[in-house]
């Protein structure tokens, strides 16, 4: 963990939104690591439960059978091995933290998420996994669940660079992505995500915008880290500043 944090004695919350492939969760580790505090990836419950529908037959546009499922399967959240590392996910006390991120759960996780039953037993639980200080990942956190964060972060690339960053991770994870399928799958998942009636993918009115296009993943965390040594006192050393 890291000896620097946050200088101001009181919980900080820090929330970042928005769409597939924009880099958030590598930007969400990435500060949890710098600032010392607790990193919650919301998008790997409702992954958790598109891979207990499909093992389980359950289409997922039922919302009724959804539902009835996010009310008895149980996902537990643990820290990583390592500080900075990919948090683990378990589903039913097994370690899916590898099977959540395949192509046939990204294909229909967003059929899942934007259930209105299942995103109200979704945001009570993730508002319980909250408490303290916070880096909270997702689509709808600075405007659903933690809407009285300190720090809102709303972050976007183009839609080939989040295609190009989608592939790398799949590449990463074992599978060969085919590009084409993962345009789809991206453009299927900004029209869900964006057009759903229940807490559609939106920057929250006092978020902060950033494209990331172009950036490292060092430049993305060093502009944020900057923004959160001005607005909460949390710092690591960084010189780095927000840039508009």
């Amino acid at each position: 963990m890291s000896n620097t944090g946050c200088r101001k004695r009181r919980d900080v919350r820090i929330a970042i939104d928005g769409p597939a492939g924009a880099g958030k969760s590598t930007l969400a580790r990435r500060l949890a690591r710098e600032l010392g505090i607790k990193y919650i990836d919301t998008g790997a419950m409702y992954r958790a439960l598109t891979l207990k529908a499909l093992q389980e037959g359950i289409d997922p546009s039922n919302e009724d059978m959804v539902a009835a499922l996010a009310e008895t399967v149980s996902i537990d959240l643990k820290r990583p091995l390592e500080d900075g590392g990919e948090q683990l996910v378990f589903l039913d006390g097994t370690d899916v933290t590898s099977l959540i991120r395949s192509p046939a759960v990204n294909r229909n996780v967003s059929l899942v998420a934007m259930h209105p039953r299942v995103r109200e037993a979704m945001v009570e639980a993730q508002r319980r996994l909250a408490s303290g200080s916070v880096v909270m990942e997702g689509r709808d956190i600075g405007t659903k669940v933690l809407p009285e964060a300190e720090v809102k972060i709303f972050l976007t690339a183009d839609f080939a660079e989040r295609v190009r960053r989608r592939c790398r991770e799949l590449a990463s994870r074992g599978y060969v992505p085919d590009v084409h399928e993962v345009e789809a799958e991206v453009a299927m998942r900004d029209r869900i995500d964006s057009e759903r009636e229940t807490d559609p993918l939106r920057p929250a009115e006092d978020s902060f915008l950033l494209d990331s296009s172009g950036m490292t993943a060092d430049e993305v965390a060093g502009a944020v880290l900057g923004l959160c040594e001005e607005r909460i006192g949390c710092s690591t050393g960084s010189s780095a500043r927000w840039r508009a």
